[in-house]
């Protein structure tokens, strides 16, 4: 049990289980033919497995940093459960090939690719190139969680409609306002590991406004789905769960502090789930 734990921590399997989540409503909401049972398995395992390898090289990349966050340190590489040593590439490349290769081999070229970009951006992109550099981290390696709605959008169709680069659209956006969310809750964290998060560069007040404008465009985008054939039953849950991520991204303004930081990122958690259901409940009751 506590190997199986271990792993969970080191394959950040929550993220990818919100990332599997997106690419199947991804893939209800997009007009086409219905994958079969084992279609749509191996869509789940491909972008689960995918973005695992990606949170696992995270980690193997990151042990200096996250051995002096609080937050992250009880991650295996840290705590020593893991030890770090090459064959954890070869580990991790190997699961990102039975993604990757699953998905082209039972799904199509196309959403294999995104599943593959997905991982690659949060990997490379974020994690190794501009996580340690710049505050705009999030905002470009956040697109990886865009690519798993366009994976589960492609494997039905590769020729992509309207609705499902909305809502990717919708991810693109709701990362910042999720994380930066996040970083003022965990700012000594950030300052101590020297990780130029925006909470670190600009403050937590400055940066509280800027997640309610990014959150504000968020909700505006989500809206746009019900414009391109997604009906009244979307727009409530677009809506509902957005006002509410709104409303406590302006309590954080009003008290940047990490206990109001920490209900406006699970209010971020909460105006997904609220889209996303909405999606769903949409098609099979209205569609």
């Amino acid at each position: 049990m506590d190997i199986f734990k271990q792993l969970t921590n080191l394959l950040k399997l929550r993220i990818g289980v919100i990332m599997m989540l997106t690419a199947l409503v991804a893939m209800v909401v997009t007009p086409g033919e219905a994958l079969s049972g084992v279609q749509i398995l191996v869509l789940c395992f491909a972008v689960l497995i995918s973005a695992g390898s990606a949170g696992a090289f995270n980690q193997y990349f990151e042990v200096d940093l996250d051995s002096v966050m609080k937050r992250t340190e009880d991650r295996p590489f840290v705590t020593g459960s893991f030890r770090k040593n090459p064959l954890w590439i070869v580990f991790i490349l190997a699961l990102l090939g039975a993604g990757v290769g699953s998905a082209a081999l039972f799904l199509n070229n196309a959403a294999a690719l995104y599943i593959f970009l997905g991982a690659f951006f949060y990997a490379i992109i974020y994690t190794v190139l501009l996580k340690r550099r710049t505050w705009m981290n999030i905002v470009i390696g956040g697109a990886s969680g865009s690519f798993a709605v366009l994976a589960g959008a492609a494997a039905v169709d590769p020729d992509l409609s309207p609705i499902p680069i909305l809502l990717a659209l919708v991810l693109f956006f709701w990362t910042p306002s999720h994380f930066w969310s996040l970083a003022i809750a965990k700012h000594q964290d950030y300052a101590k590991a020297g990780v130029p998060m925006l909470p670190v560069i600009i403050g937590d007040k400055r940066t509280a406004v800027v997640v309610l404008g990014n959150t504000l465009i968020l909700v505006g985008v989500s809206i746009l789905p019900f414009f391109y054939g997604l009906s009244w039953l979307y727009l409530a849950g677009a809506v509902s769960g957005g006002g509410y991520f709104i409303y406590q991204n302006y309590r954080m303004i009003q008290q940047p502090t990490p206990k109001v930081a920490m209900k406006s990122f699970f209010a971020s958690l909460v105006q997904l789930v609220c889209l996303l259901i909405g999606a769903v409940l949409d098609v099979f009751l209205l569609g």
